[in-house]
């Protein structure tokens, strides 16, 4: 039977912080060192700047160097890929009208990932964590403009976005 006034287990008394002392506020541990935290976003960087250097250096354009498109070899219907190493090859080369006529959408990647990659840098240099949190809107949007363009580049009237 327990004692009267005694509800339980006595609380757990930390031996580092005795009864009566108040613990210190809690502090974040500091951020790693700028080498280790530039290390991630700058290695994802030189990854896809080997990829666009070796796409650059052997043109898609000429027969035998790439694999065809599964889905454009037994279809003949244009994937969303379709024309995008073209459109990266003609991109290191710098010619953007090309790049756009190969594939626009892969253009538009290649936009995108280079904002994400200045904002990573950015963060990483600060210290700060990296949270992308899309809302479902913008991921439905993005869904519904890669949905029209992978239709429309294959219909007549779209020719003008196929590779």
């Amino acid at each position: 039977m327990p004692q009267a006034g005694h509800e339980g287990p006595a609380p757990y008394v930390d031996p580092a912080h005795p009864a009566g002392h108040a613990s210190a506020p809690y502090a974040p541990p500091p951020p790693p060192p700028l080498r280790r935290r530039l290390l991630a976003p700058l290695g994802a960087l030189a990854g896809a700047a080997a990829a666009f250097a070796y796409v650059g250096a052997v043109d898609p354009n000429e027969p035998g160097h790439y694999p065809v498109c599964p889905l454009l070899r037994y279809t003949g219907l244009y994937c969303p890929g379709c024309g995008g190493l073209r459109s990266a090859h003609a991109f290191v080369h710098g010619d953007l009208a090309a790049a756009l006529g190969a594939n626009a959408m892969a253009v538009a990647g290649y936009a995108a990932f280079a904002v994400f990659m200045v904002f990573w840098l950015v963060r990483a240099v600060r210290g700060l964590p990296v949270r992308l949190d899309p809302s479902p809107a913008l991921l439905w949007a993005v869904g519904g403009i890669w949905a029209v363009f992978c239709v429309v580049r294959n219909l007549p009237a779209g020719a003008a976005l196929a590779p």
